[in-house]
């Protein structure tokens, strides 16, 4: 059997089959073109959800009970040789190809350790309601501004992954944010506008749930990585882009509840 390149990690509590159907296929979809191990971890009892991941190839694990985090670092402990790591939701989706262009990225450059492309947002029956795509400047607004590398559309080398410890299990929210800081010593970023991933947003989504403890807890993780000086004046950027990201999260939101009215 060949080596896998990638290693995917899928947390789920086993609560959202149907979207969990959904997310399988695309990584199903992605082994056309992409030598993958998918690694789910789940509740023992999520009995259908564990069915589903195993008929879908997957390596299950057991769900430590101590947090997403730790769910992750979980199942990177799994790793066999893999060089990469993914990270997929159990309600998010990858689009066809998307693994590949990232990996491709990845082999083109031996000094780079993230790469990245766009993700749109989509709603709970699939629907597309915004696109990000910021390419150059979510790695520049990274240290200050909004998050704008989205995890389900990110590849990291994972030696590098490995080298910082993997996730901060005190995180709940921003855990990819600290990781994305952290990597920046050990390598370049690479990005590219092409749309490789999708965000499920829905009212039940952790991140969408917690809006302003996402953005505190963001804020915090962004003030242990600046110097000294800066963590004094950090007030004056992170509030305005807090109403920023809080304003923009409503227009999506509002968007969602639009495409809902007109299916129905």
């Amino acid at each position: 059997m060949k080596q896998a390149d990638v290693l995917v990690i899928l947390p789920t509590l086993g609560d959202r089959i149907e979207m969990l159907v959904e997310t399988l296929a695309t990584v199903t979809e992605q082994r056309k073109t992409v030598d993958l191990t998918l690694v789910a971890i789940m509740p023992v009892g999520a009995v259908e959800a564990r069915e589903l991941a195993l008929a879908a190839g997957a390596v299950v694990v057991d769900d430590p009970k101590t947090g997403i985090s730790s769910a992750i670092n979980r199942g990177l402990a799994e790793r066999s040789g893999e060089r990469y790591y993914a990270w997929i939701g159990d309600d998010d989706l990858f689009r066809p190809g998307g693994l590949r262009r990232l990996q491709d990225m990845l082999q083109a450059d031996p000094h780079a350790v993230l790469a990245y492309g766009g993700c749109d947002y989509v709603d709970p029956n699939g629907q597309t309601i915004a696109t990000s795509n910021a390419g150059e400047l979510a790695k520049f607004l990274l240290p200050w501004g909004p998050d704008l590398i989205p995890h389900p559309g990110t590849m990291i080398r994972l030696d590098a992954l490995e080298a910082i410890g993997g996730f901060d299990v005190t995180l709940k929210y921003a855990m990819d944010l600290n990781a994305f800081l952290a990597l920046r010593s050990h390598g370049s970023f690479l990005s590219t506008r092409e749309t490789v991933s999708a965000f499920r947003w829905h009212p039940d989504s952790l991140t969408v749930a917690g809006r302003l403890n996402s953005s505190r807890e963001a804020e915090a993780v962004k003030r242990r990585h600046l110097s000294p000086a800066l963590r004094a004046l950090s007030p004056v950027w992170h509030f305005p882009w807090r109403w920023a990201s809080s304003y923009a999260a409503k227009r999506v939101s509002s968007r969602a509840r639009t495409l809902a009215i007109a299916k129905d």
